[in-house]
């Protein structure tokens, strides 16, 4: 299971990090108010993302990868609990209490997804 885990992992992390330069005002309004800077965290998560992908290529660096994804998918839960709490005073889809729920839940997905991979590899 590793290899394929950690080689769509990886390319997914890379997608995503990509996304995070060609839609910036999307990733910045998922940024809690009370953080200073949103596009610093913007592209700091984007090039940590960028990283992880890397070290999910390469065999030696597979489990550290799974890790590293594990961590940093973990820390993106923060502005979707922060979302969770201002849910009802949001509009659109994806912050609301449903959008907030399903977005949290995918979070969990993604997390036991890296984690597979760390312990697989």
């Amino acid at each position: 299971m590793s290899t394929p885990a950690s080689l769509t992992l990886g390319p997914f992390l890379a997608t995503t990090a990509l996304a995070h330069f060609v839609f910036p005002a999307y990733f910045r309004s998922l940024i809690p108010a009370w953080l200073p800077h949103p596009a610093i965290f913007v592209t700091g998560s984007a090039l940590a993302e960028l990283g992880t992908a890397a070290l999910l290529f390469a065999p030696g660096t597979r489990a550290a990868g799974g890790w590293a994804a594990a961590g940093l998918l973990t820390a993106f839960l923060v502005p979707h609990v922060d979302a969770a709490r201002h849910a009802r005073a949001r509009s659109g889809v994806l912050h609301g209490p449903w959008g907030v729920a399903a977005r949290l839940a995918v979070n969990a997905g993604y997390i036991a997804w890296a984690t597979a991979v760390a312990i697989t590899a």
